[in-house]
């Protein structure tokens, strides 16, 4: 089990999402989908990480559980450490390279935008962008606008999606 974290941490192992997140402590739901590109996407403390069902991360997401800046205070607070959980609701999106601090909490059906910076509390059913992450819309609204550019390219093969996207593009 110690090599196997080992490999993880450095990144060079594939095994499924929740192996990968069982041996880092992370708590998760089902149908959670985690695009981790190396081991520290879960912090330091990824015990403290709870997703719920149907949650997607993408691409260098970064959940910060663990607040080093009290650092500049260590000479006078050598035992004091600023720690806290990271609360994921059901059906979630957070976009790439978006930053999760720790104490934060965010609802069902949410979509975070990439590279958002997220701490606090965000309430369900919204989307939030930004640095720092703020409401843009309902959820809903901003599924209906997407729907209206959505191509039906999900289940087709790589070749079926190339010929189609190929084809889509390249129309006068």
């Amino acid at each position: 089990m110690k090599l196997l974290k080992k490999a993880l941490m450095r990144g060079l192992l594939l095994i499924s999402k929740n192996n990968y997140m069982r041996v880092l402590g992370v708590k998760h739901g089902k149908d959670c989908k985690i695009v981790a590109l190396n081991g520290g996407t879960f912090g330091s403390e990824p015990y403290l990480v709870s997703l719920g069902d149907h949650v997607e991360v993408s691409f260098d997401v970064r959940f910060i559980t663990h607040d080093g800046s009290i650092w500049v205070a260590r000479g006078k607070h050598p035992k004091s450490d600023v720690i806290g959980p990271i609360s994921i609701g059901n059906n979630v999106f957070i976009g790439a390279k978006s930053i999760i601090l720790p104490n934060t909490n965010i609802g069902n059906n949410v979509i975070i935008g990439a590279g958002s910076i997220v701490k606090g509390n965000y309430p369900s059913g919204e989307v939030y962008a930004g640095i720092p992450a703020k409401r843009i819309k309902a959820t809903d609204s901003y599924i209906a606008e997407k729907l209206n550019d959505a191509l039906p390219t999900k289940l087709l093969s790589k070749k079926e999606k190339k010929k189609f996207l190929i084809n889509y593009f390249n129309r006068s």
